[in-house]
């Protein structure tokens, strides 16, 4: 037999579709289960009678027959009535009818199943695919790809044409759909292609489960809508608030260019770099140039969606090699955004090599943009996709014409601020002096660094001023603030420092002067900047024939002494005010300083570097300087191990340090005797002097010394009374020393020619290399420094 299925059962499973056999007469003779069921009747009661006494409404069969197809009410086993759609279904025996019947609500609900079916699978717009258990696909209107997309043949699964990653997260939300029944509404999915046609685009997914009468379920029926456009549209504004937040956060141009790149890959591109123009990295205007050769750039920052960055192109670091004169050079040099591919690039350059350096290997897409300033091209940035199948479009070079034009603002600056940054610097190593110094009983190394990494220059100095007599005054000082003004405020004060130690004062009246310096400079000073102008420094001064320092602070951390034996430890040192305050007196401390000992000097910043505990920080100064072993370690490895610190990301304040190692003086170098008030004195001076000078063998410095003695021993005795001493030091150079107990300065004066007297003293600087006094607590003393006449 074979049968013809009508409309009012198409898509009602066989088991809810009832079936009568009936002979010519009308008559049943066969009856199925689901009629049973449906008509509430056993084939007992139905079988060998006319099919018409079932149904409720005779008037149904007018002339005793039923129409060929319809609608019929039929009487239930049970007294109700209920109302089916029915056709007969001729057989290949005429003698023989099937008769075919649903009921009249499940073949309506079928109905509208089947056309919504048919709607979905002729849409265009809206994509649908039933899936199975199994998620594959049953019926889809996306099996020959006439949507965007790839396509999905009946029986695929969507590990077959989406990328792993991509299926993965799909088939977790459908799966979800299938085992919870709860739907999946307007989720944004992710879809890269696993075979051809290959692309990236965004669908909005909406899934619900489909089960069968029995509510088992049967797979999921999928719709979903194209959103790429608005995808890619949502991601350039993304890309483009994250570039504006991103770049130019730092007024490092180095890293200005690398937010460039960073903001670009991987989300716009898969390869991107920077090239800037030389003078713009030296903080310099780059010269307006227009068409071909060596356009004087350098990549500058790299960024590569694979890492690391590809071998064959330009290395960062690298200048860029020259250009042919190309009409999209020509384009970026007047400020305009160019798109091109691997092909039209390489047929430019005209050079292989040139395009292995200029393409990645496997990029077909590339879209570049100048870094356009105030009229300057500072430089451009370049991307290329690679791993995208889609090109750049027109969008993309609207939106990377407005990054690059963000990011030349952050460049220009960052270049701005390294041309002044790279002037305060260099005013400011300028002022500083050398970093090494080394004498016969000193070695010195100091030490500064800028805050913030090297961006901001400040007021921290040291100074090592070599004095006479074989002293040393040592020198550390901070000057509040930062900046051009901290800087210059610095170099006053340090050439005031150098004068008032020539004139070799005791550390606490050269502090009391320099006090003085700073209150005036306070009163020069803008009304809006006195309150912010001080200071704090640290004088100490270093004798190596006493083997004491003595040392006074305005505000100052406590130095840090390192004896022989290992033991290291602050200073304790009374701190006076700040530089500036003015009115208080500071107050001198003299420790003793054996050979070799050490003295560590140094500004608040570097106890800033080892934590903000200021006591805590200053035990881990000593520890560590405890550790390094100063006294025969390297004085310029210990000072750059102090700077190191303990503080994470770059210090906040600048910090100086300086570093002093004293050293013997050696045995037999000074030599010194005391005298009476009495003229005859002199020529004992004299004799002692010549003695000395032979046993030393320096007989060639014996006619001056013998001047000199003669002149200052008599000076002290005719002028000062006694007791006069005589001192002898032996070191690079000679220095012969007269104290007596008088303050009055000794003056160098012009003599007439009728004068006796008084050319003394100008004989003796003439003579010698140099000349000067200082004062104690009670009287004075004049030296007299000469070169060594072996």
């Amino acid at each position: 037999m074979g049968t013809k299925v009508d409309d009012a059962v198409e898509g009602v499973p066989p088991s809810q579709v009832a079936a009568a056999l009936v002979d010519r007469r009308g008559v049943v003779i066969g009856w199925s289960r689901a009629a049973e069921r449906l008509v509430e009747r056993p084939a007992s009661e139905v079988l060998r009678r006319s099919v018409l006494r079932l149904l409720a409404d005779r008037d149904a069969a007018p002339a005793g027959r039923l129409p060929d197809r319809g609608t019929a009410r039929l009487r239930c086993g049970s007294g109700a009535t209920v109302t089916v759609r029915y056709h007969f279904d001729g057989l290949r025996s005429p003698e023989l009818s099937l008769i075919l019947a649903v009921a009249a609500d499940r073949a309506a609900a079928t109905e509208g199943d089947v056309a919504l079916t048919q709607a979905l699978l002729g849409q265009e717009r809206v994509g649908f695919v039933l899936r199975d258990t199994d998620l594959a696909v049953v019926r889809t209107n996306l099996a020959h790809g006439a949507h965007v997309g790839p396509p999905l043949p009946v029986g695929s699964r969507l590990s077959d044409v989406m990328h792993p990653a991509d299926a993965a997260d799909a088939e977790a939300g459908l799966r979800s759909v299938l085992e919870t029944g709860v739907p999946l509404a307007g989720h944004e999915q992710r879809v890269r292609s696993a075979r051809p046609p290959y692309g990236e685009w965004s669908f909005s997914v909406s899934a619900v489960r489909t089960q069968d009468a029995r509510g088992r379920p049967t797979g999921v029926a999928v719709l979903f809508t194209d959103a790429t456009r608005h995808w890619r549209a949502e991601r350039r504004r993304e890309l483009r608030h994250r570039a504006s937040a991103g770049i130019g956060s730092t007024l490092d141009i180095g890293r200005t260019a690398q937010e460039i790149v960073d903001a670009l890959v991987p989300d716009f591109a898969d390869v991107a770099w920077v090239d800037l123009a030389d003078a713009a990295l030296a903080g310099e205007e780059p010269p307006k140039t227009f068409g071909g050769g060596d356009l004087h750039l350098r990549r500058t920052a790299v960024r590569s969606a694979k890492e690391p960055w590809p071998s064959g192109l330009l290395p960062p670091g690298a200048p860029v090699p020259p250009f042919p004169d190309l009409a999209m050079v020509r384009e970026l040099q007047e400020g305009r955004t160019i798109m091109t591919d691997r092909e039209t690039l390489g047929r430019g350059l005209g050079d292989p090599d040139h395009l292995r350096l200029a393409a990645p290997e496997d990029g077909h897409s590339m879209i570049a943009a100048p870094l356009f300033a105030r009229g300057l091209v500072l430089g451009l940035v370049a991307a290329w996709r690679t791993d995208r199948p889609e090109p750049f479009e027109e969008e993309d070079a609207v939106l990377l014409t407005e990054i690059a034009a963000h990011s030349a603002l952050g460049v220009d600056n960052a270049r701005r601020y390294t041309r002044e940054h790279r002037a305060a610097v260099t005013l400011q190593r300028r002022l500083l002096p050398r970093a090494v110094t080394s004498t016969r009983v000193m070695e010195t190394t100091g030490a500064y660094v800028p805050a913030s990494g090297g961006a901001e220059v400040g007021g921290d100095w040291f100074d090592a001023i070599a004095l006479p007599s074989l002293r040393t005054a040592l020198v550390v000082g901070d000057v509040t603030g930062h900046g051009l003004h901290a800087t210059a405020t610095m170099g006053r004060l340090r050439t005031a420092v150098q004068t008032l130690a020539d004139l070799e004062l005791p550390p606490d009246e050269l502090l009391a002067h320099l006090d003085d310096l700073v209150s005036r400079l306070a009163v020069e000073a803008d009304p809006a900047q006195r309150d912010a102008l001080g200071a704090t420094c640290l004088v100490a001064v270093h004798d190596p024939v006493a083997g004491r320092c003595t040392m006074a602070s305005a505000g100052h951390p406590p130095p840090l002494l390192a004896l022989p034996d290992g033991r290291v430890a602050p200073v304790t040192v009374r701190p006076g005010p700040l530089l500036g305050v003015g009115g208080l007196p500071f107050e001198a401390t003299t420790v003793d300083v054996p050979p070799g000992s050490v003295l560590a000097l140094y500004t608040d910043g570097l106890l800033q570097r080892h934590g903000a505990d200021v006591d805590d920080s200053l035990r881990e100064v000593t520890d560590l300087l405890t550790r390094l072993r100063p006294t025969d370690g390297d004085l310029t490895a210990i000072a750059r191990t102090l700077m190191t610190g303990s503080e994470a990301g770059p210090p906040r304040d600048d910090a100086a340090v300086l570093v002093a190692r004293t050293a013997p003086l050696g045995e037999d170098s000074v030599a010194d005797w005391e005298f009476p008030a009495d003229p005859r004195a002199v020529a004992s001076a004299r004799e002692v002097a010549m003695g000395k000078l032979a046993e030393w063998g320096l007989e060639g410095n014996s006619f001056v010394t013998e001047l000199i003695v003669s002149e200052l021993v008599t000076n002290a005795v005719r002028y000062a009374g006694g007791p006069v001493g005589l001192r002898l030091i032996r070191g690079e150079t000679l220095f012969c020393e007269v104290t007596d107990p008088s303050n009055t300065q000794p003056r160098m004066r012009r003599a007439r020619i009728s004068d006796e007297g008084g050319r003394g003293l100008f004989l003796v600087a003439q003579l010698s290399r140099r000349w000067g006094s200082r004062y104690g607590r009670t009287g004075k003393t004049i030296w007299v420094e000469q070169e060594l006449s072996v």
